[in-house]
C-alpha cells in the first residue's frame, strides 16, 4: 500500500541529518564514530533519510554490530524530525531507544528501564514499528524481545547512536533477507484485519442486506454472460429473472471468439447481432483491428482481409483493390501464403489509421497500439521479445471487457455491473485509509479477502 512517489521509505541514513561525530560510507548504511567519546556529551545519532509511512502497516530494519569499540554505548531506535543528533535515542521527547550496554530502553527520557539482553559485537538488532498498534518491539539475534513502546507518535525516523571510540554498526533497510522472521508476524497481522472485516457485525436488516448481495451478483453474472449460472442463482435466491436470454448469449458467442484469439469471426458477429455498433465507435474498431493483427501473427486468425474495413470511412479506391484481392485469393484457392495476407492486413490497418487520423484528429492511444502491433514483425521470435507481452492470451480479456461494455452501452445498459462499481469503491477508500495513515490499510487487500 506504500505509493513511494508520496511517502518513500526508509532505505539508507541521512548524510544531511546527523551529529558530526557520525561517518557514513557503504552507501549511507555503515555507521562509525568519529568524535572524542570523553562523556555523553559526546554521543551523537543519524536518522533515515524518510520517515516510517504508516501505510507499510508494519516496517522492521536490523543493525549489526560490527564492532562495540570501547565502552558499547550504541542506541537503536527512533525518533521524530528535529529531535536533537547530539543524543543516544531515547533520550529526548519523540525519540526512543534500546541501549547496547545497560540493555535498557528509553523512552523520551534520560531514564531507562530494564527491557532486554546487552548487545555486543557480532549481534544483530531489530527495530519493528507496529503501525496498526502504534508500538515498538526489538529482537535479537533473531528472537522477539517483546514490545518496548507503546503510543508511539506518527512519522518517526529509524535512528541510531553511537558514543565511544570504534564504534561501527552495519544497518538493513531490507536490502539481504533479515535474521527475524518477519513474514510470520506479518500473516498474523493481516489474519486479523481479514477476520476484523469479515466479523464486522451486519444491521439488524440483515435480510435486506443479503438480498442486496444477491441481487449485486445476479447482475454481475448477467453482465458477463453466464446465462445459465445467473439463471440457476435466481431461483436458489428467489430473485427475478427478467433478462433476454438470447441477448446474453449472443454477447457470450462474440466473447468466447475474442477469447479464442478469433477476432476477425468476432468483429463479423458483432457486425452482423449489433449493426452499426462499431460504425458508431471507431476507436473500438480499431482496437479489435490491432488486436486482430496480432492473432495473426499468434497463429490464432487466419486474416484474410474482407470488407470487414469497408464501409466505414474507406475510399471507394480502396474497397476496390480489397474487393480485386480477395477475387485473386478465391482464384488461387485461398492459399495465399500467411506472410503475404499478414502484410496486406496490415497495409490495411494502416490506412484505416491514417483515415481516422484525417476524420478525428490524432490520437496517441491508437498511434502506440499500431507502432506496439508492427513491432512484433521486427523480431524472429516476436514472443520472446520486449513487446511480446502483446501475444499473451490474458490481453484478450481487456478486448472482452470493452466490447461488452460497448455492447451493454448500445442497449442502453451500464458499462459496469455494480459490484465491480463497489468493488473499485472499496478499493479506493483502503487507498484514502493508507492517505489517511492508518496502519491496518497495509493488510485490508480488496483482492485477497474477495478470493477467500
Amino acid at each position: 500500500m506504500v505509493n513511494e512517489e508520496e511517502t518513500p521509505l526508509p532505505r539508507s541514513w541521512s548524510p544531511k541529518d546527523k551529529f558530526n561525530y557520525i561517518g557514513l560510507s557503504n552507501g549511507n548504511l555503515r555507521v562509525h564514530y568519529k568524535g572524542y567519546g570523553k562523556t555523553h556529551k559526546d554521543a551523537a545519532s543519524v536518522r533515515a533519510t524518510y520517515p516510517i509511512p504508516a501505510s507499510c502497516g508494519l516496517y522492521y530494519f536490523e543493525v549489526k554490530i560490527v564492532s562495540k569499540g570501547r565502552d558499547g554505548y550504541m542506541g537503536i531506535g527512533l525518533s521524530a524530525q528535529g529531535v536533537n543528533m547530539n543524543r543516544l535515542p531515547g533520550w529526548d521527547k519523540h525519540s526512543y531507544g534500546y541501549h547496547g550496554d545497560d540493555g535498557h530502553s528509553f523512552c523520551s527520557s534520560g531514564t531507562g528501564l530494564p527491557y532486554g539482553p546487552t548487545f555486543t559485537t557480532g549481534d544483530v538488532i531489530g527495530c519493528g514499528v507496529n503501525l496498526i498498534d502504534n508500538t515498538c518491539f526489538y529482537t535479537k539475534n533473531g528472537h522477539n524481545l517483546g514490545i518496548a513502546f507503546a503510543d508511539l507518535p506518527p512519522n518517526l525516523y529509524p535512528t541510531v547512536g553511537l558514543q565511544t571510540p570504534g564504534e561501527v554498526v552495519d544497518a538493513n533497510f531490507g536490502q539481504s533477507p533479515f535474521v527475524f522472521d518477519i513474514e510470520d508476524m506479518m500473516k498474523e497481522l493481516k489474519a486479523r484485519t481479514k477476520a476484523s472485516i469479515e466479523n464486522f457485525p451486519f444491521p439488524e436488516s440483515y435480510k435486506e442486506h443479503q438480498q442486496t448481495l444477491h441481487s449485486l451478483v445476479l447482475s454481475y453474472l448477467i453482465h458477463h454472460g453466464y446465462s445459465a449460472t445467473a439463471e440457476a442463482f435466481a431461483s436458489g435466491t428467489g430473485l427475478e429473472f427478467t433478462e433476454d436470454i438470447s441477448s446474453i448469449k449472443n454477447r457470450q458467442r462474440i466473447l468466447k471468439l475474442v477469447l479464442a484469439g478469433r477476432k476477425g469471426d468476432a468483429i463479423e458477429l458483432t457486425s452482423r447481432l449489433y449493426p452499426g455498433l462499431l460504425e458508431e465507435r471507431p476507436d473500438l474498431f480499431f482496437m479489435l483491428k490491432c488486436r486482430q493483427f496480432i492473432e495473426m501473427i499468434n497463429g490464432c486468425d487466419m486474416g484474410v482481409p474482407t470488407s470487414e474495413l469497408n464501409g466505414i470511412d474507406n475510399p471507394p479506391e480502396n474497397n476496390m483493390e480489397t474487393e480485386e484481392r480477395n477475387y485473386t485469393d478465391i482464384k488461387n484457392g485461398g492459399r495465399r501464403p500467411p506472410v503475404e495476407r499478414m502484410i496486406d492486413f496490415g497495409r490495411e490497418l494502416y490506412n484505416y489509421s491514417q483515415q481516422l487520423f484525417r476524420k478525428h484528429g490524432n490520437n496517441e492511444k491508437n498511434k502506440k497500439m499500431l507502432q506496439d502491433a508492427f513491432s512484433l514483425l521486427a523480431y524472429s521470435n516476436p514472443w520472446n521479445s520486449p513487446v511480446g507481452w502483446q501475444l499473451d492470451p490474458s490481453q484478450r480479456e481487456t478486448v472482452c471487457a470493452q466490447l461488452n461494455s460497448a455492447i451493454l452501452e448500445s442497449s442502453n445498459l451500464a458499462r459496469k455491473p455494480p459490484l465491480e462499481k463497489a468493488v473499485a469503491h472499496a478499493k479506493e477508500l483502503v487507498h484514502l485509509m493508507s492517505r489517511s495513515g492508518l496502519g491496518s490499510s497495509a493488510f485490508a487487500n480488496v483482492d485477497d479477502i474477495l478470493i477467500n
